[in-house]
């Protein structure tokens, strides 16, 4: 009896442990569903070179993360409320007045009042950043929740500084606040490896509607490393370039998403013969005939770029603002029309005089040299491509690969391939309006027209967005001249590169709005939205 009882007991134990190792194992696969629901993985850009902090630029490629707005877009771009309850603008269009939500938290408890947005933009003012907030006079905390900024002068674009301008704490602002930043935005910094990762988590002090994702890992990897990282089913968004676009990565799909990240030939306008006060050489004669180009601007096949360089994901580009609420479509024209453009130049009397391909306009031959940065395949790949359709024109770029600060000194009399895009209007003013030539990089060409001028300065005095949109489509076109090409044609805008994500196929990461310039995470923009498919 007693082996037979022995037996039995043994029996009895292995069964118990059996059962209790397989509860173990459903709570941990329960675990990793419940890990993998509530977490993601991501690689979707580099690492912000100088951290987090507002008031030095972070946030203004996308959303800010830590911290919280006055103002924000939606997802079409119109302008809706974040921590501001309401705002209001005088007659005259200087004096901005802001009322605040009076229930926002910082992540650490403190709450957010009128003095912390004071504090944040007498800072930005002060740091002298890419935030640009030359046109304040004062900024004043008239009541606690109430905030009263006064422009110099009346500038609709002011309304853009409090959309991209994340409030820090004054409590909490000191040398390290870029590395460890406190704010009222929907996710906290929990951990930052430099070169590595950065690990944050939902703020469970946020006002607004809360994230579904309680722990997002960004990691910072080489456009190989994260493709190879998604193959191995290791992230849950990435960002690709094109030339990964025809592979598949199981478990994935791919999102092209719309932008106005642009890329255009900037040329030079004025003649030659002049010079900047340090001496660098302002103007060069051929890209100064309105004919070349205008030609050029016919006769480049800007499908054909897309195809060819951006393997299918991309859209023509008309001007740096296509698409965009402040964008004229009536700056759109049928281009790689080679005909048209030969007859503008002939009338123009531009012609092959000795045979050899090339045209010449009293005795000067239409051939320049074709800037771009070599180190970006893109642009070096559509300045050969756009090389090659002049060639059948009569028209001769000869393309140098340069570093940035080799083209500085020769951006103002040879074309360069540049580009820009960005949700804020004043992006055009300062790349046309004449008062900006040969600032930074903005009028490289020296560009001027009076009208042009004119119709800047008035959407820059507007009272509100909407006035200020139909100045802002004039200036690029009236029917009569413009800044686009079919006015004075200072750019040949080429294409506007779509921004390739894989994303896992059961995530939702929303209604994506039309993206700027590829700096910052663009894709965060809406990332409070982002969640698992039901299935």
């Amino acid at each position: 009896m007693t082996g037979k009882w022995n037996i039995f007991f043994y029996a009895g134990i292995a069964l118990i442990l059996l059962l209790v190792g397989c509860s173990q194992q459903e709570q941990a696969e329960g675990n990793l569903e419940n890990k993998q629901k509530n977490e993601l993985i991501l690689s979707v850009g580099g690492e912000p070179a100088t951290g987090f902090d507002p008031t030095a630029g972070w946030g203004r490629y996308g959303s800010p993360l830590f911290q919280s707005t006055l103002l924000k877009r939606d997802n079409d771009l119109q302008i809706i409320h974040d921590l501001a309850s309401r705002y209001e603008v005088s007659a005259d269009g200087k004096v901005w007045t802001v009322e605040l939500r009076e229930d926002v938290y910082f992540s650490d408890g403190q709450p957010l009042t009128a003095e912390d947005v004071q504090f944040t933009f007498e800072t930005a003012t002060a740091n002298g950043s890419v935030v640009d907030l030359t046109m304040l006079e004062t900024i004043e905390a008239i009541g606690e929740f109430t905030i009263q900024f006064t422009l110099k002068k009346a500038q609709s674009t002011f309304i853009n500084s409090l959309v991209a301008t994340g409030i820090v704490p004054k409590h909490a602002y000191g040398e390290d606040y870029s590395q460890n930043p406190i704010g009222s935005g929907p996710f906290q910094l929990v951990q930052w490896d430099k070169g590595q990762q950065l690990i944050i988590e939902a703020n469970p002090n946020y006002y607004g509607d809360k994230p579904e994702f309680q722990k997002i890992t960004f990691l910072f990897l080489s456009e190989d490393a994260a493709f190879a990282a998604a193959k191995a089913g290791n992230l849950d968004v990435v960002a690709i370039p094109a030339a990964f676009s025809q592979q598949t990565v199981r478990g994935m799909r791919l999102e092209a998403v719309k932008t106005v990240d642009n890329r255009g030939i900037a040329f030079p306008y004025l003649k030659s013969g002049t010079v900047t006060n340090d001496g660098i050489l302002v103007g060069n004669d051929v890209t100064a005939d309105l004919a070349i180009r205008q030609a050029i601007n016919l006769a480049i096949d800007r499908e054909a770029l897309i195809e060819g360089v951006l393997e299918g994901y991309g859209s023509p580009a008309y001007t740096p603002v296509d698409r965009l609420p402040w964008w004229n479509p009536d700056t759109v024209f049928d281009d790689g029309d080679i005909e048209s453009a030969r007859q503008i130049l002939h009338d123009a009397g531009w012609v092959d005089e000795d045979g050899d391909g090339v045209l010449t306009k009293g005795g000067l031959k239409a051939e320049f040299s074709l800037y771009y940065p070599a180190n970006d395949a893109i642009r070096q790949s559509l300045a050969i491509a756009v090389a090659d359709m002049m060639r059948p024109l009569g028209i001769v770029m000869k393309i140098e690969g340069e570093s940035w600060d080799a083209i500085e000194k020769k951006m103002h009399s040879n074309a360069v391939v540049m580009g820009w895009g960005s949700h804020d209007p004043q992006e055009l003013y300062n790349v046309y309006n004449s008062e900006f030539a040969g600032i930074d990089y903005y009028n490289t060409g020296f560009y001027s027209n009076q009208t042009v001028d004119e119709y800047l300065t008035k959407a820059l005095a507007a009272l509100n967005e909407k006035e200020a949109n139909e100045y802002w489509k004039l200036a690029q076109w009236d029917g009569k001249t413009g800044l686009s090409a079919k006015g004075d044609a200072p750019w040949a805008w080429l294409v506007n590169i779509d921004h390739l994500y894989l994303v896992k196929n059961e995530l939702d990461i929303g209604k994506q709005r039309i993206q700027p310039h590829g700096h910052g995470w663009p894709i965060t923009d809406n990332i409070v939205e982002w969640k698992w498919n039901e299935e």
